[in-house]
């Protein structure tokens, strides 16, 4: 079964990661963090478990796509009112819920200053390969 996986981040996170904000990562911060993800990803790849992984652009570069009175309204971000935003994903395809959410865990692991770990996490949801009610976990 495959299964995406979820992280997130904020405007702000990516501003301290780029070296500016309140907190900005130094240089071997960043560094150890994309070490980190390169042989998550790298080990993923080895056990034939990664489908796909990507990382994505700054909130900043975000357009909202809604409805208002019957037409389209495009907004472009940040949103003020979204604290958190999806900072990244995998597809993995592996044997159980388990081992996804073990997979997941390992972001836990991800070198980061210790205010941007204490408010880590990631989301574990199954991809729907038919009906939803088909979803086996």
């Amino acid at each position: 079964m495959k299964y995406m996986i979820l992280s997130f981040g904020s405007q702000q996170d990516y501003d301290e990661m780029a070296g500016g904000g309140d907190r900005p990562w130094t240089g071997a911060e960043v560094g150890a963090m994309v070490e980190f993800m390169t042989k998550l990803n790298n080990d993923l790849e080895a056990s034939g478990e990664l489908v796909e992984t990507r990382g994505l652009a700054a909130p900043v570069h975000t357009r909202r796509i809604g409805r208002s009175h019957g037409d389209n309204v495009v907004t472009d971000g940040p949103y003020a009112e979204t604290q958190e935003v999806l900072a990244g994903y995998w597809v993995v395809e592996c044997d159980s819920f388990d081992r996804a959410t073990e997979i997941a865990s390992m972001l836990g692991d991800c070198p980061a200053p210790a205010h941007v770990v204490v408010r880590g996490y990631a989301d574990v949801r199954p991809i729907a390969e038919g009906p939803v009610d088909d979803i086996e976990v």
